[in-house]
């Protein structure tokens, strides 16, 4: 759960996915040793993550021509990047990364895809 909530997953799987569908494919592909990482900070991490969601969660509703009203839970993981940091800083650690690049990875998106802090326009992060 957590590898699949960090930015470490994300840039890999923008770089080798269709960046849209996500299949059982993308998971199987990605390059990581089948090893689980058994470490209480990382089981934390996950599960203050996932009470983050919840926290954050919106209920919306809309209505289908075939299916009537549907309620669901709309997520904004956006809002929990603090935590996303703290699970991409726990797996540098397990995978041997250095420092530039931990953050080339957990300040991917706001430097280079929002162009925030490279000096470039940028837009807005609105929801």
């Amino acid at each position: 759960m957590g590898l699949l909530n960090s930015s470490l997953y994300y840039l890999w799987f923008i770089a080798h996915s269709n960046s849209r569908d996500f299949n059982i494919r993308e998971i199987d592909s990605f390059p990581s040793p089948r090893v689980y990482i058994e470490n209480e900070d990382f089981s934390k991490c996950i599960s203050k993550l996932m009470e983050d969601f919840k926290r954050n969660k919106r209920r919306k509703q809309t209505k289908y021509a075939k299916t009537g009203n549907v309620e669901y839970d709309e997520y904004y993981p956006k809002l929990s990047k603090h935590i996303i940091d703290e699970i991409d800083t726990l797996l540098a650690r397990h995978y041997g990364f250095t420092e530039e690049e931990l953050d080339h990875i957990i300040n991917y998106d706001i430097k280079y895809r929002m162009g925030i802090g490279s000096g470039g326009g940028g837009g807005d992060v609105d929801e």
